[in-house]
Parts: C-alpha cells; structure tokens; sequence
C-alpha cells in the first residue's frame, strides 16, 4: 500500500513538472509573432520569409509579422532579436555571416549564445569562376598558376566576412596558394569588375553568377557543397575537382532569444519543416537558387558550432579583421 501510494505521488509530481512545458507548446502562439529580416525587401530572404510567414499565420491563426530590418551585413536585425524576450515571439532569419561576425568584430553586438536555434531553414552553393582572360580551365590548373605566381592572382568578394570572402580564404588555405583580396560593397559591383577584368576570380552565388556564366563572360570552374546541384549538374565540386573536403554554403537559418523554451522551438521548427516540404515553398526557394532544407534545433545547433569553429581557424590564419 505504502509503495503504490508512493508511486502514485511520483507519477503525479512528473506529470505537473511536464504539465507547463506540454501546455507552452500547445498553446504557442497565442499572439502575433515578429520575424525579423536583416536585410532591405525584395531579396531572396525577404521573399522566402514572407512565404513561409503568410503561411504559418494560416496554420496558426496568428500573424506572422515581416519586420525588414537591414545594416551591417544582417547583424543590425540579428542584434534586435537577440534583446528580445525569451518567448519565441520574435525570431530572425540569420545568414552565413552570422558564424563568421564573433571572431571578426572588435566588439560584438551579439554572440551566437546569444539565441536558441530553431531550423536551418535554406542552403545554396556558391559558385568558383573564373575570368575568361584566365588561362586555366580547371580547379587544378588554377592552383598550379596560383602556385607559379603566388601574390599575381586576385580574387573579388562582396565583402569582408561574407561567404564569397571566406571560400576564397579557405580555397587559398587548403590549397596553400597566395592570391590577393579585393573587396566590394556588395556582391554586384564585384561581379561588373570581374566581368570587366579589374579582378580574376570569385565565387558569387549561382544565381548571380548564372547569367555571366551563360552569356560566356565568366568561366565557371566548380561549386563549393559537397555534392554536385540540380541547376548546374555537369559542374564539378571543388571538392572533387582538385580540393578534398572543401565545402562552402550560403545559408539563412531561423533563431531566436536565448531560454526560449524548447517545445516552442520545436513546435516552430515541426511547422516550418513542414511548409518547406511543399512544392510551392520549394519552388520559390530553387527560384533563388536556394534548397529547403528544415532541420531539427539540435542539428542546426551542431552545424552552428561547427562553421564557427571552421570560420574561425581561418580567420585568424588569414588575420582577416574587420573594417
């Protein structure tokens, strides 16, 4: 009798301790929710955003309110989400910058500790070309006059810390070569230089790089994910054109406050995952050159800490600071 009883007050205490964490994920949300986007509307993360937003409020029957808040190559949005309350109320679709911006900053706004991950919502390649001038036709051709004239090569970036700067800085640390940064506001004017001839390589996003390639102003030589894409297939990896292991994404993932409770991410992240399964959503995203992809918090937290600890080993090889 004592040992039922006892078994009884058990059972009892475990299920009012899960009560709340059961009763937060059921009810979440039960007002609008704030999805920031760091960057101006219009571009690829605005639009995928809005999508995905105007749908959830249907699941929901909650808005989802786009909040387009640019500067600072995203850390100026990522910063305001990062104050917010720990509810998961507000949320903000980080880029690729975000694992580079801890150990480039001086002083930084945030620190990725900073939030709960929810889901890495797109993943895209970037794309390794080549000025037609360039007398390589190759990924080995290109480190074997990169070798030969080690400082003679430069390459064109949107900017310090972006993914097109940081691919090359590990394109040029796993291939030990020496070719000179030249950075741009921005990833179209790069692109007019190297088209120009002002540069000699980049690796620009597919999409940006597609018309250029297509109209035979650039020579596209590899993309930087480990498996070959759907929209160039005949194109190799640089990982299997010459440079074993190298892997490059451009990203946007979804994040909010730290000590949000985690059925909340979870419910988040269960409900985007699942729009990002539909062909619509995927259609829009492939349209920007973007694949779907909905992880689980644990697995995007995993892939955070690991392109940071990448990042930042060839940061501070390169001694690469920030203006």
């Amino acid at each position: 009798m004592h040992m039922n009883t006892g078994r009884i007050i058990v059972g009892l205490v475990a299920g009012l301790c899960l009560q709340p964490v059961i009763t937060v994920a059921q009810a979440f949300p039960v007002k609008p929710v704030r999805w920031i986007v760091p960057f101006p509307p219009g571009g690829a993360a605005d639009i995928s955003s809005r999508l995905i937003g105007k749908k959830l409020s249907e699941i929901w029957g909650q808005q989802v309110v786009i909040d387009n808040r640019p500067g600072a190559a995203g850390n100026v949005g990522t910063e305001i989400a990062a104050r917010a309350a720990p509810d998961g109320y507000t949320v903000v679709l980080v880029p690729a910058t975000f694992t580079t911006y801890p150990s480039l900053a001086h002083k930084p706004l945030f620190k990725p500790d900073d939030f709960a991950p929810i889901t890495l919502v797109s993943s895209s390649p970037l794309v390794l070309v080549v000025h037609p001038s360039l007398p390589v036709k190759n990924v080995r051709e290109l480190v074997a006059l990169a070798k030969a004239r080690p400082g003679a090569l430069n390459y064109a970036s949107s900017g310090i810390g972006a993914s097109t700067h940081m691919a090359a800085e590990l394109f040029k640390s796993m291939t030990k070569t020496r070719i000179v940064h030249v950075a741009y506001k921005g990833q179209p004017p790069a692109i007019v230089d190297l088209v120009s001839g002002q540069t000699q390589l980049m690796f620009p996003n597919l999409p940006s790089a597609l018309v250029q390639v297509k109209a035979k102003r650039l020579r596209p030589l590899a993309v930087t994910t480990t498996a070959r894409t759907s929209m160039f297939p005949e194109l190799p990896t640089v990982a299997e054109a010459g440079v074993p292991g190298f892997e490059v994404l451009q990203w946007g993932g979804l994040v909010t406050a730290a000590g949000t409770p985690g059925a909340v991410t979870e419910k988040f992240q269960r409900d985007v995952a699942a729009l990002l399964k539909q062909d619509d959503v995927r259609k829009a995203l492939m349209k920007h050159g973007f694949d779907a992809v909905g992880n689980t918090p644990a697995q995007f937290a995993a892939f955070i800490r690991a392109e940071i600890d990448k990042w930042a080993k060839i940061i501070r090889e390169a001694n690469i600071r920030a203006d």
